[in-house]
């Protein structure tokens, strides 16, 4: 284990000028700004033009809280950023550090975004052929184009293929990955059945392929992991266990609440 950990502390992306972008998206700013400078102009005509004074205070505190959350999302926005905090970067690390691959055949990154882990995981494994797929919403600014640019930019697009897809019904046929990871996605398929996307997952792995995935495994989202890793070992799966990331990636489960990523935990194990 500390060996995989030493070998991806000696990879570094985004040396030479790739976008990775950031986990907290543009349009979160965009949204909570507008409501600020909204709140200080009612604040401000409650004050001088229609003399309500419970008016303009009101506005004032929602302003001023408005304001401090500006200040918090910033804070989170640094710390995940390549060149900032390097929290994403660090993130990724963990995960493939507990990701038990020989480095042989094709490896799939269900929800690549930017391309930073698929990119990371064809580094660290150079025979590998690996696979990244996502649906590309509008919340971020990630798009297919984005992650070739920067796999070409790593030097590893000979073996980095991106493709749009859905993680509820994965385009490939049972057992056509020898690994498959995934980071911080499951949570944002609106209205999904979590257990059933991991299985989804699980479907396109090879018998005797490796999976290491990562969330943020909120209780009333993800229910009873503990009974879920249990499924899989009565289902046959072997080495099958969940990884606290909170405390190994963020330092501490204060720090990971602070940048909304808490209940952080990695499913990793065999088929």
């Amino acid at each position: 284990m500390q060996q995989k950990r030493n070998q991806q502390a000696e990879i570094r992306l985004g040396s030479h000028g790739e976008d990775y972008g950031s986990w907290m998206s543009n349009p979160v700013f965009y949204i909570i700004g507008g409501i600020t400078a909204l709140a200080v102009v009612l604040a401000v005509l409650s004050f001088s033009v229609f003399h309500i004074t419970v008016l303009g205070v009101l506005f004032s505190v929602v302003a001023a809280a408005l304001v401090a959350l500006l200040v918090w999302i910033t804070w989170i926005r640094r710390q995940y950023a390549f060149g900032g905090g390097g929290i994403m970067e660090q993130v990724h690390r963990v995960v493939l550090s507990h990701l038990d691959y020989d480095g042989q055949g094709s490896l799939l990154e269900v929800g690549c975004g930017s391309g930073a882990l698929s990119i990371r995981a064809a580094l660290t494994w150079p025979e590998s052929k690996v696979t990244g797929m996502d649906y590309w919403g509008a919340v971020y600014n990630y798009s297919k184009a984005l992650c070739e640019k920067n796999a070409a930019s790593e030097g590893v697009a000979s073996r980095c293929v991106f493709q749009h897809g859905d993680a509820n019904h994965l385009d490939f046929p049972d057992e056509s990955f020898d690994a498959v990871i995934s980071n911080y996605v499951y949570h944002n398929v609106m209205g999904a059945d979590m257990h059933k996307l991991l299985l989804e997952s699980l479907r396109v792995l090879k018998k005797g392929g490796v999976f290491a995935l990562n969330d943020d495994m909120k209780p009333k989202l993800y229910g009873d992991m503990d009974a879920f890793a249990q499924k899989l070992r009565e289902m046959g799966y072997q080495d099958v266990r969940l990884i606290d990331t909170a405390e190994e990636a963020f330092g501490s489960h204060r720090r990971a609440a602070m940048m909304m990523l808490g209940s952080s935990q990695l499913l990793v194990g065999r088929k």
